[in-house]
């Protein structure tokens, strides 16, 4: 089976635009959350990186934009970005767009507004997430999922995980502030079908697209950001040599 991968850089939107119809087969992103800050002074005055790393961290990682949205236009700019993205899909192909819980209303709505069938939502468990005296751990982010119209039970045959687990890599293997696990992604892209195309509007570092391609699928990126688009590109690459060597 043959399996490529193509990574633009530039605005998500703006790509997304420049695209043919009914060139995916499933949509898999992790955009920015905008989530906490009560005010419009707190939601201004902190990066990504203030809301993600640890003050103080040995290992400082670049930071990204689009984290300062207020709630009304976060569900805007997501609800277009599904609405192209769901262009570009194949009738049945699906959608899995990660989530916290502050944001999990305004992502299902943001789904359905871009056109796609609300199926349902995959928990994602990290085992190594901080406890808080007094308080629940919040140890679990969750991944909303959708489908272009009527999902084929013969396109998608395996039986697939209703629960995802894995903690944020850390130390020399952490390149993005928020890095999702390679074993979750590569889970999580099991719902697009073998020799299928994933797509990610979100790139960041590349694990989506490293774990498109070691599951036997395609993969198309679009990443703002230069440094992370650098580094997703050699991940990339590394993954399909690795694979070639086999």
């Amino acid at each position: 089976m043959t399996t490529d991968y193509t990574l633009l850089r530039g605005d998500a939107l703006t790509r997304l635009t420049e695209l043919p119809s009914g060139t995916v087969d499933c949509v898999v992103c992790d955009p920015p959350y905008n989530s906490g800050g009560r005010t419009t002074q707190e939601r201004v005055g902190r990066s990504a990186k203030d809301k993600y790393t640890t003050a103080g961290s040995k290992k400082q990682l670049p930071d990204f934009p689009g984290e300062n949205k207020d709630q009304r236009s976060y569900g805007f700019w997501l609800s277009q970005l599904l609405a192209e993205a769901y262009r570009l899909t194949v009738d049945g192909g699906t959608a899995c767009i990660f989530t916290d819980w502050r944001q999990l209303p305004t992502t299902t709505d943001a789904l359905q507004a871009g056109g796609w069938t609300w199926r349902g939502i995959v928990p994602w468990h990290k085992p190594a997430a901080r406890p808080q005296k007094g308080r629940f751990t919040q140890n679990a982010e969750f991944v909303v999922w959708g489908s272009r119209g009527a999902m084929d039970g013969d396109r998608h045959p395996v039986y697939l995980k209703g629960l995802l687990e894995g903690s944020q890599p850390s130390g020399s293997k952490r390149m993005h502030i928020t890095q999702k696990p390679i074993g979750v992604m590569r889970d999580l892209v099991q719902i697009c079908p073998p020799g299928g195309t994933v797509l990610d509007f979100t790139a960041g570092s590349g694990s989506t697209g490293v774990a498109a391609l070691l599951e036997g699928r395609s993969f198309l990126g679009i990443e703002l950001t230069d440094h992370y688009a650098d580094i997703a590109e050699q991940r990339l690459a590394d993954a399909q040599r690795s694979l070639a060597a086999d």
